[in-house]
């Protein structure tokens, strides 16, 4: 054995110890850290030290509207595995689902790389084999039929006994191991398992190899080289052993080191190569020097003196050996040295079939990896993108009815984007057929008085007097003023969604609100011969609801107002304010002539105007009031209607008046419910 690189002993057991000691050594100094820089920022006035300007440049160029973080980021989107990734949903999940299995699968990798747990095991037993061997050999036991035998009396004994040596030759410095008697041991003890033994002596040189052992014929060689030998056998095994001493030393010499240099471990396969790169260094390498002496393996002259040694190696083809020397002791003196190793290979076997059920558990994980991004790109990529393709094509045609991919059904957020869509492109829709019929309203209703003044134009040539002529003009000058006032109107409502989206919710105290609309009423219902009442049942402070004052007020002048117009004169107006299971009711009552039937949900509908004769006031209604105010009312959460009024005999008569009710929920219920800012069109 040579070797040629820096001593690596201990091999995977060594490198997961300092694994785990640099955790907690890291652990460990990330806590004092913490706890040091706490509050040091401040303590040490660490925020007055002047930043030099050219830091500043930097930092703002890769600001995050900097030039350079902007080129960087333009040459990232261009590079074509990016452009390939980011150009689908499908890919960025099928990319995302690719690289958490990559990193479970080189975390897999590297564990199995760590072969620890069997080199301790193989050096346990090792070692603890060496140790029975040893001892059996250094007792000097004897084969005796199928079974080995220690003498007794060659055995080491207690160093506190009366009598410590118990063969005062065999005590004497001049011990050695005689190959014929250790032989049949060590094939006994060797040659069940698959170990490779060698014992050396105390010079180094080879005395005993199981290679050579278990040849057929080999112990009858030895002893006949022992018959025909010096009568003294130590001095015939020191000439032999310095004769191989010799030999080994001019093989192991400089010449012999530099060869060692040269052969490096060669890496066979793929496992040893990933090794090799993640460990940073390379293993010994073991090389067979026969029977050069035994001193040139570093783990032999560690047993020399004493000590058990243990080293993790590699051979020429990259297979690891582990290597076990152990001292053979006879009463605390070193005799030799036995050193076990494992066949080279067999470490590499055990875990070449560990890692070989890995190739076939990465490929169905990596299958499992790309089904699974394929079915969450099929349920979740599908659907966005025929969203998407059908708001392309409703951008592109907007009149066109384009029917919308349904997931309603599904619970998770595709399905509550599918809904969020429809319900969008359900409103975009109303709110043009509304524009397309609010359009074709106001056209009809400019189209009239434009009509009128226009045909009176005319007859003003067929006049004969200047009192004709003057009646002509005046009707001439109120149809303007009625289309001056229709268009005023049309603007109005036509900013007043908007309006109502931009407007935030505020306390509003109706009660104070109706006082003030009805103040400002009275003198108008005296003039015309009315009676206009107000009252409300409960505390002023039940009646707050969230809305806009402003708004609420003008539903309130147009239903007084109107319910004024229909109302003859000495009739009488009532305004009531109630509450009822959190909703806030405002009643406005007439004893007009009533509604008809079949006109209680007409009258809300824009520009359209229901007078009797007795009550038709031309070109001072646009038709336009009451869908002024059911849009109001509607975005604050409520409800308005209208209904007849009765006699005592019920419907058994014609109506004695008319009642609007508006119902709003209480400031209290609408806080209950969760609702937040902004009025609801």
């Amino acid at each position: 054995m040579a070797l040629d690189s820096e001593r690596y002993p201990g091999g995977g057991q060594r490198l997961l110890g300092l694994r785990e000691g640099a955790r907690r050594y890291w652990d460990l100094a990330s806590q004092k850290g913490r706890a040091l820089a706490s509050g040091l920022y401040t303590r040490l006035g660490i925020g007055n030290i002047p930043i030099p300007d050219v830091v500043h440049r930097y930092a703002a160029k890769f600001g995050k509207d900097g030039a350079w973080r902007k080129a960087l980021l333009s040459w990232y989107n261009r590079q074509p595995l990016v452009r390939l990734i980011s150009s689908s949903l499908a890919g960025r999940i099928l990319a995302s689902n690719l690289f958490g299995f990559g990193v479970l699968f080189l975390g897999i990798l590297y564990l199995s790389l760590d072969s620890s747990w069997i080199i301790a095991a193989k050096r346990d037993a090792l070692r603890t084999q060496g140790q029975i061997i040893a001892a059996a050999v250094s007792g000097n036991a004897v084969v005796r039929r199928d079974e080995i035998v220690v003498d007794a009396d060659r055995l080491p004994v207690k160093s506190n006994a009366m009598f410590p040596l118990r063969d005062d030759e065999f005590a004497a410095i001049k011990l050695t191991i005689r190959p014929e008697k250790v032989a049949p041991i060590f094939r006994r003890l060797i040659e069940p398992t698959n170990t490779r033994a060698r014992i050396y002596d105390r010079r180094g040189s080879l005395v005993v190899d199981s290679s050579d052992l278990l040849r057929k014929g080999f112990i009858d060689d030895l002893q006949g080289q022992n018959s025909s030998a010096d009568t003294d056998p130590e001095n015939n095994l020191e000439k032999e052993g310095a004769a191989v001493a010799s030999g080994g030393q001019a093989g192991g010499g400089a010449d012999g080191s530099a060869d060692n240099r040269r052969d490096r471990p060669k890496t066979k396969n793929f496992w040893t190569r990933l090794q090799h790169l993640l460990i940073g260094k390379e293993l010994q390498v073991y090389k067979e020097i026969g029977n050069s002496n035994g001193q040139a393996y570093p783990e032999v002259r560690e047993a020399l003196n004493g000590q058990d040694a243990a080293m993790l190696l590699l051979n020429t083809k990259g297979e690891q050996i582990v290597s076990v020397a152990v001292p053979i002791t006879r009463l605390k003196k070193v005799m030799g040295v036995l050193l076990l190793s494992t066949p080279p290979g067999e470490i590499d076997k055990v875990l070449a079939e560990s890692r070989s059920d890995l190739w076939p558990l990465a490929f169905f994980a990596g299958l499992a990896s790309i089904v699974s991004g394929l079915m969450l790109a099929r349920t979740v990529a599908g659907p966005m993108r025929r969203l998407s393709a059908t708001a392309e094509h409703v951008s592109r045609d907007i009149t066109a009815r384009t029917t919308l991919p349904d997931y309603s059904d599904r619970q998770d957020e595709v399905g509550q984007m599918s809904k969020a869509f429809s319900a969008m492109t359900k409103s975009l829709y109303e709110r043009i057929e509304a524009s397309e019929k609010f359009a074709a309203d106001v056209a009809h209703e400019l189209k009239n008085p434009l009509t009128a003044a226009s045909s009176m134009a005319q007859s003003l040539e067929y006049a004969r007097t200047e009192e004709e002529r003057g009646e002509v003009v005046q009707q001439i000058q109120n149809e303007l003023k009625r289309l001056n006032r229709l268009i005023s109107d049309v603007s109005r409502t036509s900013m007043l969604h908007a309006q109502l989206q931009r407007e935030t919710l505020e306390p509003v105290k109706l009660e104070a609100v109706i006082s003030d609309v009805v103040s400002i009423f009275k003198e108008k219902a005296e003039d015309g011969g009315h009676r206009l009442d107000y009252r409300f049942v409960g505390k002023a402070s039940d009646f707050v609801v969230a809305g806009n004052e402003g708004r609420l007020g003008q539903v309130l002048t147009n239903l007084i107002d109107n319910a004024l117009s229909f109302t003859a004169e000495g009739g009488r107006v009532s305004v009531e304010l109630t509450t009822e299971d959190g909703d806030v009711f405002i009643s406005v009552e007439d004893d007009g002539p009533g509604i008809q039937e079949d006109k209680l949900e007409t009258i809300f509908s824009r520009f359209y105007t229901y007078r009797p004769t007795e009550y038709s006031s031309r070109g001072n209604n646009s038709g336009l009031g009451l869908s002024i105010s059911q849009e109001i009312i509607q975005s604050h959460g409520g409800r308005i209607w209208a209904e007849n009024r009765y006699g005592p005999n019920g419907r058994v008569g014609p109506p004695i008046g008319s009642r609007f009710i508006v119902r709003l929920p209480a400031m209290v219920h609408r806080q209950s419910r969760g609702n937040g800012r902004g009025l609801r069109g």
